[in-house]
């Protein structure tokens, strides 16, 4: 295992722990480098590496961008940004403008199928109001009873074609790659295997993300099989991308891997972190 992260979430979008506690439980599993990428916001930053310096872990700035391509929604995580560029700012503003709308609208379409109450359940459980999203309606319908966990949650209630699912316009492909590298850091197209498009959608994506700028996509990931790693190094390889790992960590409990530590990449791969600024070379385990 490597001992780095470089896509987990904290109190300040969608996970389940503030960010202090999220670099402590990294840290304490033996983590030696973790990017904290929170859902179009980068608020818990600060905090994290106040954490971060005194656990002598090596914290890299991050966010995870929620972006509209081809009437789908992806997921472009940035690293190694600088949080306070103007451009970067401005445009996640932009972007949380519109999920408490997307939010309201996914309570009425609740309600209509008989569960009441579902956005101001998710409200209470979220600490960052504008950071609103499915997941905390999804913990809402978990503590109430509806459903068993949340990855069922989403399955019945909150994926296109379901009862809660509400379509939404994110940001485009080439305004947030446009302020990630404006704001100095790497654009990553995240965890690729949950997109459910074929080889020749998967790869219009890639060319796509290339074209205005992208540079990087998430191999190891908690949603990848084994094969799926493989399959996204190899494309990584042929389309010159850099690779990166992370875990999408939110909740303990929730997905399939803990945070701090992510399988090694294969090595055909160019890790991500060789060009983060100082380069780092990977914090492998003992």
């Amino acid at each position: 295992m490597a001992k780095l992260d470089l896509h987990c979430h904290s109190t300040a979008s969608d996970g389940a722990l503030p960010p202090d506690e999220l670099v402590a439980r990294a840290a304490a599993r033996g983590s030696r480098m973790l990017a904290l990428t929170d859902h179009d916001c980068t608020a818990g930053l600060a905090l994290a590496r106040q954490a971060a310096e005194q656990a002598g872990l090596d914290l890299i700035n991050g966010v995870e961008i929620s972006v509209s391509w081809q009437k789908r929604a992806v997921h472009i995580v940035g690293l190694d940004i600088n949080p306070d560029c103007p451009a970067l700012v401005a445009g996640l503003h932009s972007v949380r403008e519109g999920r408490v709308e997307r939010a309201r609208r996914m309570g009425e379409a609740l309600a209509k199928i008989g569960i009441h109450g579902a956005f101001d359940g998710a409200l209470q459980r979220c600490g960052n109001p504008e950071m609103i999203g499915r997941t905390h309606f999804a913990r809402f319908l978990v503590d109430s009873g509806e459903v068993k966990n949340v990855a069922a949650v989403f399955r019945k209630y909150l994926v296109k074609g379901k009862p809660g699912y509400v379509a939404h316009e994110w940001a485009t492909l080439a305004d947030a790659v446009s302020w990630i590298r404006q704001a100095g850091g790497i654009a990553v197209i995240a965890h690729p295997g949950r997109y459910e498009i074929g080889r020749m959608l998967m790869e219009q994506l890639v060319e796509d993300f290339k074209a205005v700028g992208g540079e990087a996509i998430e191999v190891v990931s908690a949603s990848h099989t084994l094969d799926q790693s493989h399959k996204f190094a190899l494309l990584a390889a042929r389309m010159e991308l850099l690779a990166s790992a992370g875990s999408d960590f939110h909740a303990p409990g929730e997905g399939g891997r803990d945070v701090g530590l992510t399988a090694n990449l294969p090595p055909i791969c160019v890790p991500v972190w060789s060009r983060f600024s100082p380069p780092r070379a990977t914090p492998s385990a003992d």
